[in-house]
């Protein structure tokens, strides 16, 4: 993992509080994201004051209350106008939200049925304490604002740990980091450039390089990979990964937003700022069922007031208001999408546009680069070979390795690392995309090319016995082939796996390289692979995937080095590694690791995450259309009907099951 995160960890437990829930489009939640704490102080307090309530008024049905005291209707109208205006308080500041937003839902729906209920319950009292006989619901009403209370109490913790935030992550930081010095430091304190000690079982407390001989490191909190990995000096650590063995020193190299933590916050917060079709679709229909609800309550208080007199038909009426719940619907998709992308981003997936992934299941073709994806991309040098007599296979080692020294292609870096000792120089150097390399040394120039290279521009070259299907760089001068480099790669132990998963689920995968014909013929060969193609051009990527989309949905999968057309080509694209900035832009998932079966985990993550989408879906607008006309009293004619308690009872539950089912989803 080391070359993965060049770009992404020394991010303050304070840099990441505040990143909890805002990526979150929670349609009508302004109160779900008020203080916790005092939510629940104002459960307490409208408790207490619910009690004498309860002893002092009658509930619908009865002929009296269970005490009689004094001046009790006073006493119920005070008490019943705080808990009103106290407990009241977060939905009509939810209301005033959602009206400010011209999205009119859950909270101005129940803003609605309390202030009715209120108001009749004052006008009521007056009529009572003038000599008159008037049905109040200051019972009803104290009730519903505490069962609400409570309702959306539960809901708001089974939305936190559905939303499971990155600031879980941050939690497993030091607070500390130890100063080679000896002196400690708050870690919000740390600078690049320090030196830091890490010691045994301790966490890394910053992204940085370590200055000790090696270290042996549980990395599972960045990639999700449980196993302990051996870093040697020189080699990037991230914050957060656990020393598992002898203490090592290492100099921060990034902090802040620069950090590995902090580029994954923000890459999880904008994917799921980023709304799809469905999403979108969901927003829209949450908004209508406002205007039902808001119909069948006028409905019913006409219908039933006219049937059983105005108090029936008002409690009929607050029955629909306070039940409709648009909010279920609002958040069937969101809490999937944060719970998706939070798991993924533990498990070292990050998501950067999740929309293509809600059509994994459409997918024919899995297209993918040989180089780094299905081979390790640490390529070695076999042998070098010299075809003129003015040029030593010492001297075809150094001009290649001078030639590619600013390279970060898979092929040059292996050229270099094989010279140990170099004093040529190359200026003037001009990549060739999806050929080679070109420069001048000492005055003459050379060009590194492929063999497809040599035959499209007519330059005989010897050809070898290449009976390992060794990848095969010639280097020329002039229009004369004077050495070339073997060099070999191997396969990653898991890519084979991921072509039979592949394959399990109906997807075709097809291999693209720039490598010559026998190369890629032994690795697809190896792997099982019955479509590859060959000695490609980096547009010619891009070109394939088209054809393959007129058969059928495609993924890509590449390292990103030549890959950013093809990658934002695709259906649904990933870079394998960091790849590079290009790459990362251009892909709808990075892994991080450089793990292929990490394809079919995040796969299957998001069919799983599609169904419980879709479930959720199926809950939020079923529940609203059973619930609304039930509460409106279609069924009152074989007995069934819902008080506003009950309808207050079954809302506040029906968020807590979208979010529950949430909850279970898993990688």
């Amino acid at each position: 993992m080391d070359s993965n995160h060049k770009q992404m960890s020394n991010m303050s437990k304070e840099d990441m509080s505040n990143m909890d829930m805002s990526s979150m489009d929670h349609g009508s939640m302004p109160m779900g994201h008020m203080n916790h704490g005092d939510m629940k102080k104002r459960l307490i307090i409208c408790i207490l004051l619910m009690i004498p309530i309860l002893l002092l008024t009658p509930m619908m049905g009865m002929k009296s209350s269970v005490l009689h005291l004094p001046y009790q209707e006073i006493i119920v109208l005070i008490f019943g106008t705080i808990i009103f205006f106290y407990g009241g308080k977060p939905f009509f500041e939810g209301a005033k939200s959602e009206l400010k937003n011209k999205k009119p839902e859950m909270m101005t729906l129940v803003t609605l049925g309390i202030s009715v209920s209120y108001l009749y319950s004052v006008y009521s009292t007056i009529i009572n304490m003038t000599g008159g006989h008037q049905m109040d619901f200051w019972w009803e009403l104290s009730t519903l604002i505490v069962i609400m209370l409570l309702g959306h109490i539960i809901e708001m913790n089974a939305i936190m740990q559905a939303n499971s935030s990155m600031t879980e992550m941050v939690k497993l930081l030091p607070h500390e980091a130890h100063l080679t010095s000896g002196k400690d430091i708050p870690i919000n304190q740390v600078k690049v450039g320090d030196f830091l000690l890490v010691k045994e079982n301790e966490r890394v407390p910053a992204d940085g390089v370590i200055t000790s001989d090696k270290a042996m490191l549980d990395e599972s909190m960045i990639t999700g990979e449980s196993s302990v990995v051996q870093k040697k000096k020189g080699q990037e650590v991230f914050a957060g990964s656990l020393n598992k063995n002898y203490p090592f020193e290492l100099k921060v190299t990034v902090v802040g937003k620069d950090s590995y933590l902090s580029q994954v916050a923000k890459l999880v917060e904008e994917a799921q700022g980023k709304k799809s079709k469905a999403e979108t679709m969901a927003d829209k229909v949450s908004g209508w069922l406002f205007y039902a609800a808001l119909i069948f309550a006028i409905l019913a208080l006409i219908v039933w007031s006219a049937i059983n007199g105005l108090s029936y038909g008002i409690m009929m009426a607050v029955t629909v208001l306070v039940i409709a719940c648009p909010h279920a619907l609002g958040l069937a998709i969101p809490l999937v999408v944060s719970r998706t992308s939070t798991l993924a981003a533990k498990n070292g997936l990050l998501i950067q546009n999740r929309e293509p992934l809600e059509n994994v299941s459409k997918l024919k073709f899995a297209l993918m680069d040989k180089t780094g994806t299905l081979t390790d991309g640490d390529f070695k040098v076999h042998d070098y070979m010299t075809f003129s007599k003015e040029f030593s296979q010492k001297d075809i080692a150094q001009i290649m390795a001078a030639l590619e020294e600013g390279s970060t292609h898979p092929l040059a870096q292996a050229l270099v690392e094989a010279v140990s000792d170099n004093s040529l120089k190359a200026n003037n150097i001009e990549n060739i995309p999806g050929v080679g390399i070109e420069g001048n040394i000492s005055g003459k120039e050379y060009k590194i090319v492929n063999e497809k290279y040599l035959k499209e521009n007519g330059i005989n070259y010897n050809k070898i016995d290449n009976e390992d299907n060794l990848t095969v760089s010639y280097l020329i001068s002039g229009n004369e082939v004077i050495g070339l480099a073997t060099l070999g790669d191997k396969l990653k132990p898991q890519a084979a796996k991921l072509i039979k998963e592949l394959k399990n689920r109906g997807i075709e995968p097809v291999m693209l390289t720039g490598d010559n014909e026998k190369a890629a013929q032994k690795v697809a060969s190896e792997l099982g692979i019955n479509d590859f193609r060959a000695q490609l051009k980096p547009e010619d990527k891009a070109k394939i995937v088209k054809e393959y989309q007129e058969k059928g949905n495609v993924l890509f999968v590449g390292d990103g080095v030549n890959d950013s057309p093809a990658l934002a080509t695709s259906d649904l694209s990933f870079a394998i590694g960091s790849g590079t900035s290009v790459a990362i832009a251009a892909a709808d998932v990075i892994l991080v690791n450089s793990n292929p079966e990490d394809i079919i985990k995040m796969l299957d993550l998001s069919k799983n995450s599609n169904r419980k989408m879709k479930e959720n879906l199926w809950w939020g607008a079923g529940y609203n259309i059973i619930a609304i006309p039930l509460a409106a009293g279609v069924l009152a004619p074989i007995g069934i009907v819902l008080s506003p308690i009950v309808g207050a009872i079954i809302m506040s539950f029906s968020t807590v099951i979208v979010a529950i089912n949430a909850m279970t989803l898993k990688v």
